[in-house]
């Protein structure tokens, strides 16, 4: 397994769940200094991404991109694939499009958590989820003819009612090809009875792990009890990244510090 750390140049986003902020590079920089693999990055749009140039400072200092996240398509352009009218829906999976192709060159997966939107009184819930499907099924045949998977992120029932839980995800991505799950240990932890039995659960239909605690902080900083869960990624051969979409807090440094500390400490238990 291999350690990620999170960025996000998305100002609307200020204040979420993520490490660094606003500066790529500089991040980049911290986080192979700390001993991190790879960087998360959460960007505005495609273009930001492509004019950060980053093919040669990740060579540099020996580092990957872990994924590329969707998700300024909902929080800065209010774009989601369960929206109720269909120009919106087909400009969502035209924004996702981007992102996929922009992350397929930095060679990482594309994710979609906050884009997947949620039933409303003028979408019933069964349409929600079709609407759903629909776009999971188109953008994971688009993903599949650069050799990358799309991930799909379950999150808890505040934000979403579309899938909460590892089984429901695996539920609502079947028969859809080239899509894995996202398994998010803050949604993980406020949803499943029993987090390693998800993860065993969801075996190869997990492609990606967001590593945080109970609070969204760095793994550590809060209550959950790692070594099992990552016992059962080892029993279903998981070997992709563990990566820290959480609070920078007390403050960037110490959140990245913590969770490499965590990793290390995990992974050898």
């Amino acid at each position: 397994m291999k350690s990620a750390v999170t960025v996000s140049l998305v100002e609307e986003a200020r204040g979420g769940p993520f490490v660094f902020w606003g500066d790529a590079i500089s991040a980049l920089t911290q986080a192979q200094a700390i001993g991190f693999d790879a960087i998360e990055i959460f960007p505005p749009d495609a273009e930001t991404v492509r004019h950060l140039f980053l093919a040669k400072p990740l060579a540099d200092h020996g580092m990957s991109v872990a994924a590329v996240g969707t998700g300024a398509g909902w929080v800065k352009h209010r774009l989601q694939l369960a929206d109720e009218d269909g120009l919106v829906r087909q400009r969502a999976i035209d924004f996702i499009r981007t992102i996929i192709d922009c992350a397929a060159e930095l060679g990482a997966p594309a994710i979609i958590g906050s884009m997947q939107g949620r039933s409303s009184l003028a979408v019933d819930k069964g349409t929600a989820r079709n609407y759903l499907r629909d776009g999971l099924a188109t953008l994971g045949e688009h993903a599949s003819q650069y050799g990358t998977t799309l991930l799909y992120e379950p999150l808890n029932r505040y934000e979403t009612d579309q899938a909460n839980t590892i089984e429901q995800g695996l539920e609502l991505i079947r028969g859809i090809g080239n899509v894995k799950l996202l398994a998010d240990w803050f949604h993980m932890n406020i949803e499943e009875s029993d987090m390693s039995a998800s993860i065993i659960q969801g075996g190869d239909r997990i492609g990606h792990i967001h590593f945080a605690d109970t609070n969204r902080m760095a793994v550590g900083f809060g209550h959950l009890h790692v070594p099992p869960i990552v016992q059962a990624l080892r029993q279903i051969g998981y070997n992709g990244y563990l990566s820290a979409e959480v609070f920078s807090k007390p403050d960037a440094l110490t959140a990245a510090e913590q969770t490499m500390q965590a990793f290390h400490q995990a992974l050898s238990e």
